[in-house]
């Protein structure tokens, strides 16, 4: 079974009511900008080079919010999904790769925690609690 880690960014508006979003073409679904993590990247790279990849904005990220994993057998796959925090500093929206992505928009909360319900206590605690777990890079040795 082959290990992949994806990393995603949760970015919110001012006032925490809405959320940036993505529909990716693969299979239509609503997600937060993100992907997989190449070799030789670390978490936090990943979550920023494809949050510029899929929406044209420049983001900083820190602290995980969220930890997830699923084992997808059909593919043998395991997968672990690291969710940052994360602020737009600059850039303007785009869709930057209209073969993965079709569409980025500012969801409803409520609405979001529809589309994606594998955050089981919800998005709004995600956002609202500060429940970021510390996320440190320590280099290379």
């Amino acid at each position: 079974m082959n290990r992949i880690d994806v990393a995603y960014s949760i970015i919110t508006k001012e006032n925490k009511t809405k959320i940036l979003m993505v529909k990716n073409k693969d299979d239509n679904n609503w997600t937060l900008p993100g992907g997989a993590v190449e070799k030789g990247e670390t978490l936090k790279q990943a979550a920023i080079r494809e949050a510029k990849e899929e929406t044209g904005y420049e983001v900083n990220v820190f602290g995980i919010v969220a930890v997830n994993e699923c084992i997808f057998e059909d593919r043998q796959e395991h997968a672990v999904f690291f969710t940052f925090n994360g602020e737009i500093i600059n850039g303007h929206e785009r869709v930057e790769r209209p073969d993965e992505i079709t569409e980025i928009t500012w969801k409803d909360i409520n609405e979001a925690e529809q589309l994606m319900p594998y955050y089981e206590e919800g998005i709004r605690i995600l956002i609202n609690k500060n429940l970021e777990i510390p996320y440190t890079d320590q280099g290379r040795r």
